[in-house]
């Protein structure tokens, strides 16, 4: 992955190691870009993310923080499953968990390799971040497993009634997925507002998750940070399928 920061580019302003303040997200550049420099303490991270705002950089760049417009949203109601997949949840060949494996989902999503990525942003520092951020109850994974071995999962941020996305890998096709279906089904039952998918990619799109403008993505995310925290461990969390068919529904074509 090539630099995403060129200073003559962006006038954009540097962040100070001793303040935790940000510049207002509704201002960021037009391709999201906010604020540069600072670190990755807890606590800069959380207030961060309590403001639509995420880290994203290249090895060799600055920290970049930033803010998209529009921004990429899944409400949990929304999951499509389409009849193909139907039957992957079916099958019963994959079981997921919470929790249980956070260091080990961070490491796969940051060296699994993607299609069209040389490299990955997810850096040293990065997880060593967010694996405080879990050790601090905010961060959490999902782990798919398939004959008890990790094969898929993903991991972010639970903040209020928000979950903000931040990587998933799959070892063998649809793991990945079966870990986005299962936090998308948690989260509903939990009564959370939406999933942050943060910018748009058909994948995600194709998922159910839609764009929605940087102002509207704001607002409702104040009004998801006013609701009651899952703050701790999720090891208790369960999922299972719930098959539409056997619930007078139907699965999308």
């Amino acid at each position: 992955m090539g630099s995403m920061f060129d200073e003559e580019e962006y006038f954009i302003p540097p962040l100070s190691h001793y303040s935790y303040i940000f510049p207002n997200p509704r201002d960021a550049s037009d391709e999201g870009l906010l604020a540069y420099g600072g670190d990755l303490s807890s606590s800069r991270l959380l207030t961060a993310y309590r403001n639509g705002i995420f880290p994203w950089y290249a090895e060799g760049d600055p920290i970049l923080w930033w803010s998209p417009d529009p921004r990429l949203l899944l409400y949990p109601e929304n999951f499509k499953v389409r009849k193909s997949f139907a039957r992957v949840l079916r099958s019963g060949k994959f079981t997921v968990t919470f929790d249980k494996h956070f260091s080990e989902v961070i490491s796969l999503c940051a060296t699994v390799p993607r299609e069209g990525q040389s490299s990955s942003w997810i850096l040293p520092q990065m997880q060593e971040a967010y694996i405080r951020l879990h050790e601090e109850g905010f961060a959490h994974s999902v782990e798919v497993h398939k004959e008890g071995k990790l094969v898929g999962g993903l991991y972010g941020l639970a903040m209020g009634k928000a979950f903000f996305g931040e990587s998933m890998f799959s070892l063998v096709s649809d793991a990945s997925k079966v870990a986005f279906k299962a936090l998308s089904d948690v989260l509903g039952d939990r009564g959370y507002d939406f999933i942050d998918c943060q910018m748009k990619t058909d994948h995600m799109v194709g998922l159910g998750a839609q764009t929605v403008a940087r102002d509207i993505f704001l607002d409702a995310l104040h009004e998801a940070l006013q609701k009651p925290s899952d703050l701790g461990y999720w090891h208790d969390f369960n999922w299972e399928y719930k098959d539409p068919v056997h619930e007078g529904k139907k699965d999308d074509k």
